[in-house]
């Protein structure tokens, strides 16, 4: 029987076979599920990591040039790109006939309760996050990263934030690394990673047997305390400074993230962040235009449904065209 592999990295080390110590245990405020998905997500990043590409563009003052143990991490719906990847990535694939209408109809159930209930209730997310799944199970990952790639074209591209875009280029320039940290799947992460020039991205690990999805979550999708154990994961193994690093996001679900770094910054921030921000004198930036901006798919909770949360806006677009 084939080994279980996490998906989208050929040479990703087993975590059986792993060195003793590579993570030392340490005091969190996460659940262990978090924690075994923060880890998965900091390894699946550093072995898939690439050398970030390089553009002419204006850097600010900060950050300083120079220094090898800062890096920056950003969050990537409504941070990086306007509205969620994953439900650009559902509109994407319902179009390519990936799930079934039926299919459909039952995460478009579960994305409205999500959004009426503005909870995240542990049996109703563990429904979707098993639901979503399903719908890649006995799917090859080489399948979806393949899709993954035209879908960035049709409908991730155009909506990078160009000021968001300037700021993770900035710190490239100064010589940092640059990481995305994000519920969606690794898989589509490392597609929008590569194609801004970044180094690398943390995101929600599938596992996969002989390159074919098993159905299963390697802990539990990469959303809130998780991201921040995958960013202090990371930083360990790669020898970076939190004190020195800078990380930047729209929601209030990504303060443990924020208040990992020396650094942080609320980009295009919903009302709680703004005001926590402003009560611990974090930076606030928003390239919004001076409009409040519609946020575009599933509200965060919904990161469980971490294939297709898309769903109920794919029945949306379904009932125009009828």
């Amino acid at each position: 029987m084939a080994r279980p592999r996490y998906s989208g990295f050929p040479a990703l080390t087993s975590w059986a076979a792993r060195p003793k110590g590579w993570l030392a245990a340490r005091r969190r405020t996460a659940t262990e599920r978090s924690v075994l998905a923060g880890e998965a997500a900091a390894e699946a990043a550093r072995q898939a990591a690439h050398a970030p590409a390089r553009e002419d563009e204006d850097a600010p003052a900060f950050p300083t040039p120079g220094d090898p143990r800062a890096a920056a991490f950003f969050d990537l719906d409504n941070t990086v790109m306007q509205g969620a990847a994953i439900f650009h990535l559902g509109r994407g694939l319902y179009k390519r006939k990936f799930f079934t209408k039926r299919e459909l109809v039952r995460f478009a159930w579960q994305q409205a309760y999500f959004r009426l209930a503005g909870s995240e209730h542990s049996g109703h997310m563990a429904d979707a996050k098993d639901s979503a799944l399903s719908i890649v199970q006995g799917h090859r990952v080489a399948d979806l990263m393949a899709i993954g790639e035209e879908i960035y074209d049709e409908y991730m591209a155009g909506r990078i934030w160009p000021g968001t875009r300037a700021l993770a280029q900035a710190h490239l320039d100064a010589g940092q690394r640059v990481w995305l940290v994000t519920a969606a799947p690794v898989e589509t992460a490392a597609i929008i990673a590569r194609r801004l020039g970044l180094t690398g991205a943390l995101g929600t690990v599938a596992e996969s047997v002989g390159g074919v999805y098993t159905g299963r979550l390697v802990g539990e999708p990469l959303h809130g305390p998780a991201k921040a154990v995958a960013v202090r994961a990371l930083a360990e193994a790669e020898g970076l400074d939190l004190a020195r690093c800078a990380a930047y996001s729209d929601s209030a679900n990504d303060i443990p993230l924020l208040s990992l770094v020396g650094h942080p910054y609320a980009i295009n921030p919903d009302s709680q962040l703004r005001a926590h921000a402003k009560e611990m004198g974090w930076r606030l930036r928003d390239y919004r235009r001076g409009r409040k901006a519609v946020r575009i798919g599933v509200p965060a909770a919904a990161g469980a449904g971490a294939v297709v949360g898309g769903a109920a806006a794919a029945v949306a677009v379904h009932r125009r065209r009828r």
